[in-house]
């Protein structure tokens, strides 16, 4: 069997932060907008995700490694440019809106990319495959919310278009942690699966080597 390199090395790869937004990880603006969570959701993006999806970001940064975010946020008001998935069940997040803003925790600084989209798959309603291939992007670290939804798409579609994947399971989250476990079992025939600890370590060893590994 073929060996491939999924090392996250500066110039190469980039971290992938899927819907933490506040439409869905703020508790009082997600109730506002009517998204149904659970308890174990909560608990789950609370002390796990956005701490873990912080540590990331953060880690990322350092070492050189491009940061970018997409959040479910429609181009205009009315939401007449949604897919027709959202529009038939009513989900409207609308351009501008609180519910579309990356969580405090982790957001985006400078001139890091957020890209606006409205169907569950990034690929499928934005240009991410133009601008990683313009960025030199060949490996992508993805993580987020739902992990059975958003963050699975993201995986599978990045996998057929030939980037090499790794997914963070200790930072995504879903309604239930049987889909939570779920796709990260079914998302090991697409992507490396590894915690977060071990990404921070790379991260910091691509960081100390000066982005040498790039080369």
């Amino acid at each position: 069997m073929a060996s491939y390199d999924f090392t996250l090395a500066p110039g190469r790869a980039a971290l992938l932060v899927v819907d933490l937004q506040r439409g869905f990880c703020d508790r009082a603006v997600s109730d506002k907008l009517g998204f149904e969570s659970s308890d174990h959701f909560w608990y789950r993006v609370d002390d796990l995700v956005l701490p873990n999806a912080a540590k990331l970001v953060t880690a990322a940064r350092a070492a050189g490694v491009e940061v970018i975010y997409t959040v479910i946020e429609a181009l205009t008001l009315d939401g007449r440019d949604r897919s027709l998935d959202h529009k038939r069940s009513d989900f409207l997040i609308p351009k501008g809106s609180l519910g579309g803003e990356v969580m405090p925790q982790i957001a985006p600084q400078d001139d890091e990319m957020v890209l606006p989209k409205t169907s569950s798959g990034i690929f499928n309603s934005t240009n991410i495959d133009y601008l990683l291939r313009n960025l030199g992007v060949e490996r992508l670290c993805i993580f987020g919310v739902y992990s059975h939804q958003c963050v699975e798409g993201a995986v599978r579609d990045a996998s057929d278009r030939g980037f090499l994947v790794t997914l963070v399971p200790d930072a995504c989250a879903a309604k239930t942690e049987a889909q939570e476990a779920t796709t990260a079992e079914g998302m090991k025939a697409y992507a490396r699966v590894v915690a977060t600890a071990e990404v921070l370590q790379e991260l910091k060893s691509a960081g100390a080597s000066g982005g040498a590994s790039a080369a």
